[in-house]
């Protein structure tokens, strides 16, 4: 079942949901529209091959920017990660969908689910479209579509992305 904006209010004011901000246009219909935050990571153009069974350090593939506002180049491939910290509770998942705004501009983003009792921002991968699109920070450029579980989950998300804050690139272990 996916949550409407009263149930999502519900969910909200029981402390089970938590999002922090939240601004007055952050409830949809739906969902919860999300923000791009201040730092991107562009994923480098290189023909280096990385191993991640030899190497862990993934960060000379990525260029970190920090600003007001971002370019996006054509077919680029960048992280971003949300202003909004979320807490998910043990029945929803979060399933994430660009605006339909940007995907009008054909920029893209891989199929993305925030599991159930995830904490943290969340950092997403956007995909450029055929021509430069300048990406603000504070843009709404995200809506995440919360679905309730047939039950609640047994298992608690403990994975390495728990508590994470700003964008986080790749961990393999």
């Amino acid at each position: 079942m996916i949550l409407s904006d009263r149930e999502i209010r519900e969910y909200l004011k029981s402390g089970k949901l938590i999002i922090k901000p939240i601004f007055e246009d952050t409830i949809r219909e739906n969902g919860v529209d999300l923000r791009i935050g201040e730092t991107i990571a562009r994923l480098k153009d290189t023909n280096d091959v990385f191993d991640y069974k030899k190497s862990l350090d993934i960060s000379s593939y990525y260029v970190l920017e920090s600003g007001d506002s971002f370019i996006l180049n054509p077919m680029e491939h960048i992280l971003i990660h949300t202003i909004e910290y979320i807490k998910m509770p043990d029945d929803l998942v979060g399933l994430i969908n660009l605006r339909s705004t940007y995907a009008r501009l054909g920029l893209k983003i891989p199929p993305t689910v925030v599991d159930a009792n995830f904490e943290g921002q969340l950092t997403i991968e956007i995909v450029g479209g055929s021509f430069p699109v300048k990406l603000y920070r504070g843009d709404r450029i995200i809506h995440v579509v919360l679905a309730k579980l047939t039950s609640r989950s047994e298992k608690a998300y403990k994975g390495k992305y728990l508590k994470q804050l700003g964008v986080t690139l790749p961990k393999f272990r």
